[in-house]
């Protein structure tokens, strides 16, 4: 058995891109499903600390360039949109050779020996996994699952660890709290009693700030004076929050500085959120909220009471910008104005409640060069291409 577990560690792992990919754009326009933040970690890198070796992508081809895919002569593939909990960790561990495994007919895992990289069921002996899967689905799991995979990541994370010292004049109340060298809080309290605090290397939480758990602050991300945050939510790295911020994630790069509400939300990369920016998250009626769904291209049912704003990278909106129960705001749009805009927002679109425009790619790629920048982050002819390409993919939106 020590001899296997060797074998597996130092098995090459693929993550593939499944048929949830168009349910969950416009996120996956800019990366793969597997680079997507749930609880602390990307899915990616929740494999990784499995004890795999380092993973990479199977994608859109326009992504490749960004995301390439790492072959050796056998390769382990794996549908990026599933986490790794024990019981999938075991079944694919026990693959061999030209096995798959497939649930309602779809494969979900294959050992591949042909350097093919194929996810078709024809080409693999299969078999049958019938245990429940924790994966995302649809845009509304990140937040709606967010509580779970916080929970899953706190344990990897710190199991046999123990947490570094912050400032006594912080109040934590529970014994769930970690913190990473170099975290920095002040004169804030810390609820772990309804799920763990995680505090990312280098992170800062300013004084008077109350956060209640589950909550993940990531690395090199901090939290302003006086913020109010309620689990389960996820600053990813090299983030600012401020103001009150319920159970939404932040993939990373990006910020909600100041005061107004975000909640049952996903943000996504290089987004700026404008002082005062709020989002509704229940409807004035308490029916179940609708979002659109671009496999459908209509609003579909999430089945949620809550659910708030979905915005793709390299989004922005101005001051006191109020998003409508359920909105989805495309990449790279620009968002302004007094009222509500609509509840979808194509990509490369600029303006607001009084009318929207296209946001020329030249000028939309120069704001996010500058972005880049401040974070230290070259946008370089990858990202560009990877602009253009959305720019091309989400012309029809625009143009309906």
């Amino acid at each position: 058995m020590e001899g296997f577990f060797i074998f597996v560690l130092l098995m090459n792992i693929i993550l593939f891109d499944d048929s949830r990919r168009d349910h969950l754009l416009p996120l996956t326009f800019t990366r793969p499903i597997a680079d997507l933040r749930i609880g602390i970690l990307s899915i990616r890198e929740k494999w990784e600390h499995h004890g795999f070796d380092r993973a990479s992508y199977l994608t859109q081809d326009y992504l490749k360039a960004k995301f390439p895919s790492r072959r050796f002569a056998e390769n382990l593939m794996i549908a990026g949109s599933i986490m790794p909990e024990s019981d999938i960790l075991d079944a694919v561990r026990r693959l061999s050779k030209g096995q798959a495994l497939i649930q309602q007919g779809e494969l979900i895992a294959a050992f591949d020996t042909e350097n093919s990289l194929s996810t078709k069921k024809e080409n693999y002996e299969c078999v049958e996994y019938k245990k429940p899967l924790f994966r995302i689905q649809h845009l509304w799991d990140i937040f709606s699952l967010n509580a779970r995979a916080l929970e899953d990541d706190f344990e990897l994370l710190t199991k046999g660890r123990k947490s570094a010292e912050i400032d006594s004049s912080n109040t934590i109340i529970g014994d769930r709290f970690f913190a990473e060298e170099g975290a920095k809080a002040w004169c804030s309290v810390f609820n772990t009693q309804s799920g763990p605090i995680y505090l990312g290397k280098d992170t800062e939480v300013w004084e008077g700030s109350m956060i209640r758990g589950g909550f993940a602050l990531c690395e090199g991300s901090s939290v302003k004076m006086g913020a109010k945050i309620y689990g389960a939510t996820t600053v990813g790295p090299h983030s600012r929050v401020g103001g009150e911020v319920s159970n939404s994630v932040i993939q990373g790069y990006s910020n909600k500085g100041h005061d107004g509400f975000l909640g049952n939300s996903v943000i996504g990369e290089w987004c700026n959120l404008g002082a005062d920016t709020n989002n509704s998250n229940l409807k004035n009626n308490y029916s179940t909220v609708k979002l659109w769904n671009y496999v459908e291209e209509k609003q579909i049912s999430t089945g949620l009471q809550f659910c708030g704003l979905i915005m793709g990278d390299h989004s922005k909106c101005g001051i006191n910008t109020m998003f409508n129960t359920g909105t989805v705001v495309g990449v790279s749009a620009n968002i302004y104005g007094a009222g509500f805009p609509k509840n979808f927002i194509p990509s490369f679109s600029w303006g607001g409640p009084q009318g929207i425009t296209e946001y020329r790619l030249d000028k939309a790629s120069e704001t996010a060069a500058l972005v880049m920048e401040r974070r230290h982050k070259v946008f370089d002819d990858i990202e560009s291409r990877l602009l253009e390409d959305v720019y091309e993919l989400t012309r029809q939106y625009r143009q309906g």
